[in-house]
């Protein structure tokens, strides 16, 4: 099944949330070196993360990220409460 584009940047800005370098992303979101650069792009131009190159490209969930994601997290678990 075919994925989203919220679910990928939800499962991006998860993992960035300690760190990550973009091989991490690429294996743990299950994306390829193609496709995860426009997204990691639309997230540093929306200040959800940002890049940390004190030793290696490094990319880390910002607070605004955080705040994305705890409120992606809310309502899918609004979305699948039982009526």
């Amino acid at each position: 099944m075919k994925r989203s584009r919220q679910e990928i940047i939800s499962q991006i800005l998860e993992i960035c949330t300690n760190g990550a370098i973009k091989t991490q992303i690429v294996y743990q979101a299950n994306l390829n070196f193609r496709t995860v650069n426009p997204y990691l792009d639309i997230l540093i131009k929306n200040d959800l993360i940002k890049v940390n190159e004190e030793c290696a490209i490094h990319y880390e969930t910002t607070p605004k990220g955080i705040r994305l994601l705890e409120d992606i997290k809310r309502i899918q678990g609004e979305l699948l409460d039982p009526i």
